[in-house]
């Protein structure tokens, strides 16, 4: 069996009447791509910020690459990569300042690997953050997570605000630190991202863990969504089964047009808080 990455017992963090999030238990292998999945709101920030102690939690615990946050959260945050979902820099500084900065922090010469990232990223990064678009900025956040090689990377939505040619370059990174042994965590509400690139996720909604699985299995136990029309007529259902079972139960019918799909995200999370309630 691997090691944990992150392993998370029974985390709750509440502001006051406002949701947080509750008894969240959460384990991650090393080595994973590891997907955190909900909607905007569900409490993923609030799980990252108390992982990486930027936020006091009211009880549970947090240990992260073996060692326990609250007692080794120095040592550990030098191991550890993050982007947030919104990046924040002084307004004024260079891209390339902000990125030796970030090194700099960590004691570290990250010049070589910076470099490699934003030639990959196509970051101009003698631009001032204040002359960037969100997508730049965001991509200098990617090079400020990623330059020191860590062994943990924790994402929060990282491609919002990238076009799609760098979410495909951002992902070939993630999946080649991952092959050198990198640990990511991948939190997100678009559940493409997911399904292409992590093997395992969980779902929060409202604050609480409500399904931790592979995406296969997750993805399966929820059947197809059919469109079809018959006879000029629109329906839509669920299909649990095989395609050659859908086949034949439509079999005879004036069909002129069929479409399947997978369910989207919500049809997923209704899925489960249906099964909650029964």
């Amino acid at each position: 069996m691997s090691n944990l990455a992150i392993d998370i017992q029974h985390l709750t963090k509440t502001y006051g009447k406002n949701r947080g999030v509750s008894d969240l238990t959460l384990q991650v292998n090393e080595g994973e791509i590891f997907g955190f999945l909900g909607p905007n709101g569900a409490g993923k920030s609030t799980t990252i910020r108390s992982m990486l102690g930027l936020i006091r939690y009211q009880s549970g615990s947090v240990q992260l690459l073996g060692s326990d946050l609250a007692t080794n959260k120095e040592a550990l945050l030098r191991e550890i990569g993050y982007l947030p979902s919104e990046v924040m820099y002084y307004p004024s500084m260079k891209g390339i300042d902000v990125i030796k900065y970030a090194a700099s922090m960590r004691g570290m010469d990250c010049s070589e690997e910076a470099a490699k990232l934003c030639e990959r990223l196509k970051i101009d990064t003698e631009k001032r953050i204040e002359e960037l678009s969100l997508g730049n900025r965001k991509k200098i956040g990617i090079v400020c997570a990623m330059q020191h090689k860590p062994k943990l990377l924790i994402f929060d939505e990282p491609t919002s605000g990238l076009d799609p040619l760098m979410q495909a370059e951002f992902f070939k990174l993630v999946t080649e630190y991952n092959a050198q042994g990198t640990t990511c965590f991948l939190s997100s509400h678009v559940l493409s991202e997911i399904k292409k690139y992590c093997e395992r996720v969980a779902i929060i909604r409202e604050g609480h863990l409500i399904k931790t699985d592979t995406v296969e299995n997750l993805l399966s136990s929820q059947g197809k969504i059919v469109k079809v029309f018959v006879d000029g007529e629109y329906s839509t259902f669920r299909h649990a089964g095989t395609i050659p079972e859908l086949l034949q139960q439509l079999e005879g019918k004036n069909i002129t047009d069929l479409e399947i799909t997978e369910p989207d995200i919500e049809d997923i999370f209704m899925s489960f808080y249906e099964e909650d309630n029964k």
